[in-house]
């Protein structure tokens, strides 16, 4: 495998992630569009280039972490991206895109002789910049295995299943992180209504079956400071709630807490500015709480 890697998306995970890579003795050539972005993985010591197509020229290895199968596509089909590849390259898409939309791209990809594997992560920025991420993995056996050792900079490896199956799990498992957070959020504030201790009620809430990631990290380390900074935004977790009960629906099964949790969600990103993190929807049911209080 080529000791140069391709990096597309410096964005609040891409940037720590990139670092690694830079740490670990790999020439990466990057591209964000974003100048501040781009400035921060030069100062890291990537080589910051032009363009996506720049970035993959001469690469073994390109990975994207984007917002969406959208930008994925629009990259992905860019004049002189794939064909400035090295030879048997592989893409690794590490964004939250749509798991049906990653086979039918792997399959248009493997048509010009590139490789898609799928390895979106969770953790947030803090374990991307330590390299404890969850990374899951979809793919065929060799290409996963020639890429391992770049995934692992990242975190631990979860093999999901073919190409499109780590896609699918990320969608998942935010729908259940949103869910989480909500309730968590509705618990909270009933209990802090009634008189009770917020810190005191984490602390048996993580000692207790209700306990979840919202209890043990979002509530602890961005509600309660009001910091609201986890570096994950509200329209992103929205996104990925809507990949998975979308993917239900495809395979003809329930999501009616799923489908109840994203008509919350899609009002509180409605309401809250664009750049909204995702734990601010906690901030939002209070608020939401208060003025139907004060309409009553």
């Amino acid at each position: 495998m080529s000791e140069l890697i391709g990096f597309v998306g410096l964005g609040n995970m891409g940037s720590p992630m990139s670092t690694r890579l830079v740490e670990a003795g790999y020439r990466v050539q990057a591209y964000d569009p974003a100048p501040a972005a781009a400035e921060r993985a030069a100062r890291a010591g990537a080589v910051v280039v032009g363009s996506p197509a720049d970035a993959a020229r001469d690469a073994g290895v390109v990975i994207l972490m984007l917002p969406d199968s959208n930008v994925v596509e629009q990259v992905l089909t860019g004049e002189g991206f794939l064909t400035g590849m090295a030879d048997g390259a592989i893409v690794i898409d590490m964004s939250s895109s749509e798991p049906g939309r990653t086979r039918v791209l792997a399959g248009r990809l493997a048509e010009q002789g590139v490789t898609l594997v799928d390895a979106p992560v969770s953790g947030g920025v803090s374990k991307a910049i330590t390299g404890e991420l969850a990374v899951m993995v979809g793919g065929e056996d060799e290409p996963v295995a020639t890429v391992t050792p770049v995934l692992e900079r990242f975190g631990r490896i979860f093999r999901a299943g073919p190409v499109g199956a780590g896609h699918a799990v990320k969608a998942l498992n935010n729908l259940m992180s949103a869910a989480h957070l909500l309730v968590t959020s509705e618990a909270m504030l009933a209990g802090i209504e009634f008189g009770l201790d917020p810190a005191a009620m984490l602390a048996i809430f993580n000692s207790s079956s209700g306990r979840s990631g919202s209890t043990e990290n979002k509530w602890p380390n961005f509600v309660l400071p009001e910091s609201y900074n986890s570096g994950f935004g509200m329209r992103l977790m929205l996104k990925d709630m809507r990949i998975a009960a979308g993917l239900a629906e495809q395979l003809g099964l329930p999501s009616r807490l799923g489908e109840r949790a994203i008509e919350l969600w899609a009002q509180a990103a409605e309401q809250l500015p664009p750049t909204a993190d995702h734990t601010e929807i906690a901030r939002w049911l209070q608020d939401h709480h208060d003025d139907e209080g004060t309409e009553a």
